[in-house]
């Protein structure tokens, strides 16, 4: 008998700064990203099943066109600097899945959203750093797929919906960004309040029903403190595709923690 996969949710996670769950300080005191890693550690165990493969949308990847990495054994990629010399050494052998790469562009183009696979690219630390802490074995096939560079929350959403059949056959579907990225407001007072509020919209916007949702998503700029949150919004946009893949129903924050008085939040649609 062959077994039926279980369908698996759609995810957006904060994977941190740089490297910092592999280091004893980031920008802070040494405990700043302690229950973010907590978090990942413990995100294998909520799921269904292990996963068949994963795709990951990463905030750390643009393209003119949506991409799928197709790399058969994707190396990693260290686009981040000034941090201690061993965390350029880290390692993450997990596998690529071109077959998988090939999949997503074509329920991608099915839906008219330009797509395309390329064979040499790597894992970028938006995709290495958090699933390092949540799969550390690296056994489980990743699809890495990357942003379109116009940014458009509409369009994110449209690409999440179309990979949305993903999740009926085992794979998970990962966001990996922030939801609160302004690198210059960390450790100043009025951060604390402005992230908060804009951290309550956006639980409200994700925990709503889709026919509520798409809509404030897509228009997320009216959002309280939306452009102090968030200065340029890659580090958001992965929110979208997630929110696209999950469904009608609402979302619900499975994680929230405030490093450096910013507030972030995971999310998660079953």
């Amino acid at each position: 008998m062959i077994a039926i996969p279980q369908r698996q949710p759609a995810i957006f996670l904060p994977h941190g700064g740089g490297p910092c769950f592999f280091m004893d300080w980031s920008w802070g005191p040494a405990d700043t990203w302690n229950r973010t890693r907590s978090f990942l550690e413990g995100l294998a165990a909520t799921l269904p099943t292990p996963p068949k493969a994963i795709v990951v949308v990463s905030g750390h990847w643009e393209e003119p066109a949506f991409t799928a990495n197709a790399a058969t054994a994707p190396k990693l990629i260290f686009d981040y600097s000034g941090f201690p010399e061993h965390t350029y050494q880290l390692t993450w052998p997990a596998p690529g899945s071109p077959d998988l790469a090939k999949q997503v562009a074509e329920l991608l183009g099915k839906t008219g959203l330009p797509s395309a696979v390329n064979a040499d690219r790597g894992f970028d630390h938006g995709v290495f750093v958090p699933l390092k802490v949540a799969f550390p074995d690296a056994r489980i096939p990743v699809v890495s797929l990357s942003l379109a560079a116009s940014l458009d929350p509409a369009l994110h959403l449209a690409a999440g919906r179309a990979l949305t059949p993903l999740r009926e056959e085992g794979v998970l579907i990962v966001g990996s960004g922030m939801s609160f990225h302004n690198l210059g407001a960390y450790l100043r007072p009025e951060t604390v309040e402005r992230a908060r509020a804009f951290d309550a919209w956006l639980t409200s916007a994700v925990e709503s029903p889709a026919a509520t949702r798409s809509p404030l998503l897509t228009h997320w700029r009216e959002a309280p403190f939306a452009t102090f949150a968030h200065p340029r919004e890659e580090h958001l946009i992965p929110l979208m595709a997630v929110a696209g893949a999950g469904g009608d129903g609402p979302g619900k924050r499975i994680f929230s923690d405030e490093p450096m008085g910013a507030a972030i939040s995971a999310y998660r649609f079953d």
